[in-house]
């Protein structure tokens, strides 16, 4: 028996080094595929407040201890040390939309497709934030995150969108297949600085392309949105890091005030945000792919919870999450803690499955779907 056991162990072994070996030779595929891949050259941006040196950074640099001390270090961890619970292993549920579905939606309807991808209707015309629909967060389809659950609506199943809103130019944000299929369905790209430039160089016409510094703005048919601050970074490549700008959006509908944050460590902007552009009715905040050694980039779900607080918030639908494995935390984790940090505070938290429709006009705190498919991961 205890030889049986040696053997067992052994060949373990074996199998996870050899699979170390392949995840570290698909990964230097990757690293050769994006070294060698040409990108966009970005337009001077040394005339905004937020470039220094053709690079954009943020306000407030970070202090020790905000950063990893290796990324190497970080990647093995990610790589080979994740636990197992950082995807789901039961299907995730998923609300199938139609476009005739989409056609009837009343005014201020607003859906979760995944990650942080939101669809709004506002003024009888619809709007778009960070649409990733690929199978894949990564420069190649063949490795890399992979989505838990398929899109609730296909993208040739689309409405014509008026406007696209991106927040930055990762991979988990800005999805090349998706903005090449969505070219000649959208009216407009609204882009942070530099990140604009990619979608001509995809080939999206320059006139449907408007790029923004933070604090400026642009009315719509009626509505106002405004690039406001974020604390992150950006970059696509290995040496084009922190080319472009990146941000969050204050969407202002008349009565009706919406806050996509894109991705963010927690700062002093939020209050700032609230002050100037605020309250909001409901906030859309990255909780997700957080981890305890890079708080400067991305919130832990106390600080999503705070933020949400700093902009005058009502009610609050946690984005960034549900989605794809990025991060050690279990993936239900987000979901979890910020129901928890929220009920201390008394904050209405909205939770819809992929594809429910949320109502502006009056959130409610639908399902907490998660929990069925942690109960369906346990009957196994």
């Amino acid at each position: 028996m205890g030889k049986d056991k040696r053997v067992l162990t052994a060949t373990r072994a074996r199998r996870r080094s050899w699979r170390r070996v392949l995840v570290l030779f698909l990964l230097g595929a990757i690293a050769l595929t994006v070294a060698t891949t040409q990108h966009a050259p970005v337009g001077d941006y040394t005339a905004s407040q937020q470039n220094a040196d053709g690079r954009f950074r943020n306000p407030v640099q970070p202090q020790a201890g905000e950063l990893p001390d290796s990324t190497l270090r970080v990647w093995w961890n990610f790589l080979f040390n994740k636990p197992d619970n950082t995807e789901p292993h039961a299907p995730v549920p998923v609300r199938r939309l139609t476009r005739a579905e989409l056609d009837a939606a009343p005014d201020r309807s607003l859906y979760r497709l995944g990650h942080s991808t939101i669809l709004m209707k506002l003024r009888g015309q619809w709007w778009l934030t960070d649409p990733v629909f690929s199978e894949r967060a990564s420069p190649v389809q063949w490795f890399g995150p992979k989505r838990f659950h398929a899109p609730p609506i296909a993208l040739d199943e689309l409405p014509p969108i008026r406007a696209v809103l991106l927040s930055h130019d990762h991979y988990d944000h800005l999805d090349h297949a998706a903005i090449k299929a969505l070219a000649g369905k959208v009216d407009l790209f609204l882009t942070p600085l530099g990140v604009g430039d990619r979608m001509t160089d995809w080939g999206v016409p320059r006139e449907k392309v408007q790029q923004f510094d933070w604090w400026q703005n642009i009315g719509i048919d009626g509505v106002r949105f405004t690039m406001t601050p974020a604390q992150h970074f950006s970059g696509r490549g290995l040496r084009d890091g922190n080319r472009t700008l990146w941000g969050s959006w204050a969407i202002n509908d008349g009565d009706k005030r919406v806050f996509f944050s894109g991705d963010s460590g927690y700062f002093a902007g939020f209050a700032e945000i609230g002050s100037r552009l605020g309250p909001f009715d409901l906030t859309l905040m990255e909780t997700g792919a957080y981890n305890v050694q890079w708080p400067y980039v991305h919130m832990q779900p106390a600080q999503t919870v705070q933020a949400h607080i700093d902009l005058g918030g009502r009610w609050l639908l946690p984005i960034h999450n549900g989605t794809f494995d990025l991060a050690m935390h279990a993936w239900f984790d987000p979901f979890e803690q910020v129901l928890r940090f929220a009920g201390e505070k008394g904050v209405d938290v909205a939770t819809p499955v992929m594809g429910e429709r949320i109502d502006l006009n009056a959130p409610h705190a639908g399902e907490r779907w998660w929990r069925s498919v942690m109960a369906a991961e346990a009957a196994r």
